[in-house]
């Protein structure tokens, strides 16, 4: 076994047959990472009858006087489940990287090791997972554990939506409390639409900061996916969300002046009075946020009678399937829900394009106690969606020497 340079070309024909085939192991993605201080390398792996059995791009810098650090986003694409064929992986990588200045590699293999439902209980699971865990710790991987949380590059949890059923079918199968904040955000005026023009100046105002990565990136992705990149927008009727705010408002007034005049009535026992007393400061409080929002509704008109947008995503379509690389929205309309009504807009366009799953991109593994990260599970679970759990990263010295030097350097 040993390792061969490939072109960009070569590189594509051969992920595109690969089972574990993602576009962050594509030449586009490569292009990419290569304007924002990475260098790339396509690498191909060749059996002795000099057939190729495995491929990966490579991203790395220079980290230490001419040595590297590299990660193959995704892992490298090949066949874990036999031991031998992955310790001569390990060989080859370090005769030939190791040579090069190549002192760390990173892997995160696109190989699901769980299936999940929304409440986190395994409903598949990889029988060859945990044999190609140790296969790769055996030859010498460092295993980095299973984060419950976050990695250090990818999500090793995701959630998915499949598709290809009847629309209302998928609705009706909904978490409750997401179907009613998708109404909710219908009934306050807000819409989803895809934007023909793809304006990454737009997008980029709701997501920029939440992922910390310059205009310039998203411009990238958007020139190297070209055609297989969607921008998607949430936004507020302004005249319909006035209109909304108001009947709400007047609403909740009238229903609050019934419990006051009930509270009042004395033909009624104490603990009937103090449950509508309840149910009064319950409604005083929809009623301050209801009046919060009949007062921005009308500013929003004024300033912006043609709506205004306060959400954004980019979405991904790769191999019959939707990825959403990023969302974000505008905090201070989050009560609105729009985050909500814009995957069900990718879910009824998606659907009806004969897509078979939209990926919702990350989520935790945490499912049974409350944490800082439950709003973003419920907020991606509650659409009825399945759960991959991912078999995490691995990290392969290829230069003991190099790297032990850059350890204590960098101490």
């Amino acid at each position: 076994m040993k390792i061969v340079k490939l072109n960009a070309a070569q590189f594509d024909k051969y992920v595109s047959n690969h089972r574990y085939r993602n576009y962050y192991q594509t030449s586009m993605y490569g292009s990419v990472m290569s304007k924002f201080g990475y260098k790339i390398q396509y690498i191909g792996i060749v059996n002795e009858s000099n057939k190729l059995i495995g491929a990966t791009l490579i991203i790395y810098k220079n980290v230490f006087m001419k040595n590297k650090m590299a990660y193959a986003p995704r892992g490298i694409l090949f066949d874990y489940e036999n031991a031998d064929n992955v310790e001569n992986l390990v060989e080859a990588l370090k005769k030939t990287l190791g040579k090069q200045g190549f002192m760390l590699l990173r892997i995160d293999p696109y190989i699901p090791l769980t299936i999940r439902d929304a409440e986190g209980a395994i409903m598949n699971f990889n029988n060859k997972g945990n044999q190609i865990i140790e296969n790769l710790k055996n030859a010498g991987f460092a295993y980095k554990g299973k984060n419950l949380f976050f990695e250090t590059e990818k999500p090793r949890w995701e959630a998915l939506i499949t598709l290809q059923k009847d629309v209302r079918e998928i609705f009706a199968k909904l978490d409750k409390r997401t179907r009613n904040k998708i109404r909710k955000a219908t009934n306050s005026g807000i819409i989803a639409v895809k934007d023909p023009n793809k304006n990454i100046n737009k997008l980029f105002q709701y997501v920029g900061k939440k992922d910390k990565k310059p205009l310039s990136f998203y411009r990238e992705m958007k020139d190297q996916f070209d055609e297989d990149i969607d921008i998607y927008y949430a936004k507020i009727k302004t005249e319909t969300f006035l209109i909304n705010s108001r009947r709400s408002y007047e609403k909740e007034q009238e229903y609050n002046n019934d419990l006051a005049e009930r509270i009042q009535d004395m033909s009624i026992d104490q603990k009937e009075r103090d449950s509508y007393l309840n149910k009064k400061m319950q409604s005083d409080k929809l009623i301050s946020a209801y009046k919060s929002n009949l007062l921005k509704a009308t500013n929003l008109l004024k300033e912006n009678p043609d709506g205004i947008v306060i959400g954004a995503a980019m979405v991904i379509r790769y191999d019959n399937a939707a990825y959403i690389f990023t969302e974000g929205s505008d905090e201070s309309y989050s009560n609105l829900n729009a985050n909500y009504l814009l995957k069900w807009q990718m879910i009824s366009d998606y659907n009806e394009e004969g897509f078979k799953y939209i990926n919702l991109n990350a989520v935790v593994g945490e499912f049974e106690k409350q944490n800082k990260y439950s709003g973003l599970n419920e907020a991606k679970l509650g659409y009825n969606s399945m759960i991959t759990e991912y078999i995490g990263e691995f990290d392969i010295i290829l230069n003991n020497f190099s790297y032990n030097l850059y350890q204590k350097m960098n101490k």
